[in-house]
């Protein structure tokens, strides 16, 4: 997994962070929460880990909005909290109570026509739509609740294509679809790193690092929860954390 920071003593390696775009984060203490959270999720899709005839969905959407049970648990452990000070900077993100927007992805069947290569929306607009941007205001945890190997459809990274987005957006705030193109275009001679790991494992992902989902070749369904967590700031390359640092030549 060319391009993996794997943290176990949560000592971030900002130098990586900064270079690659993304951190792995790695401890035992996730691997309960993890494995809590994957058998409520299975409980909540009314899907059987034993019964394969019911997966019929290459993708099944839920949620965590309440920070319920492990999936509090894990958004609010003292081990995440300290790799987001060492990226963002104490006080410059906002505690998160859940971990948002949970994509399940499931074996044999056809895959879902979702894995084009993009950076989430990060901005905010007056109408109450989301948009990315040079300059974006959240950055992207990605929370893995069962183990992924390469072929259980992985979150695809391109490893140090953030600073690519950022050349591409600038100051310009598109929409994700727009994006979407010009993005891929600009980061496609970036090496490929995949988010694989055990229940429990987190990346915490630079918001202009360019990503994608993958065809799950494998026989386990994927969970994976995608959690915004929002800054106090706006990126920019003047600015005083690891993020900024990563937009400056």
């Amino acid at each position: 997994m060319d391009g993996v920071v794997s943290v176990k003593n949560m000592s971030v390696d900002i130098d990586r962070f900064v270079a690659d775009g993304f951190v792995k984060l790695e401890t035992d203490a996730h691997r309960a929460p993890g494995d809590a959270a994957r058998a409520l999720l299975w409980q909540r899709i009314g899907l059987s880990p034993d019964d394969p005839s019911g997966w019929r969905e290459p993708v099944v959407w839920t949620a965590d909005l309440t920070g319920e049970g492990p999936f509090g648990e894990l958004s609010r452990s003292p081990h995440l909290r300290r790799a987001l000070d060492a990226v963002a900077g104490p006080g410059g993100w906002a505690p998160r109570g859940a971990l948002g927007n949970m994509p399940i992805r499931f074996p044999g069947v056809e895959p879902a026509d979702d894995r084009g290569w993009h950076i989430d929306a990060s901005v905010a607009r007056p109408d109450g739509s989301w948009a990315v941007s040079g300059r974006p205001e959240t950055l992207l945890l990605l929370v893995l609740m069962s183990e992924v190997g390469d072929d259980d459809a992985p979150t695809r990274i391109r490893v140090g294509s953030h600073r690519d987005a950022a050349r591409v957006l600038g100051d310009r705030v598109l929409d994700p679809f727009e994006a979407g193109p010009l993005l891929d275009e600009a980061s496609k001679e970036r090496p490929v790193a995949y988010a694989t790991g055990l229940p429990g494992d987190m990346y915490v992902v630079h918001p202009l690092t360019v990503h994608a989902a993958d065809v799950h070749r494998g026989t386990r369904p994927r969970f994976m929860a995608q959690a915004p967590v929002f800054l106090t700031s706006p990126v920019t390359p003047n600015g005083p954390n690891a993020l900024a640092r990563a937009l400056q030549p």
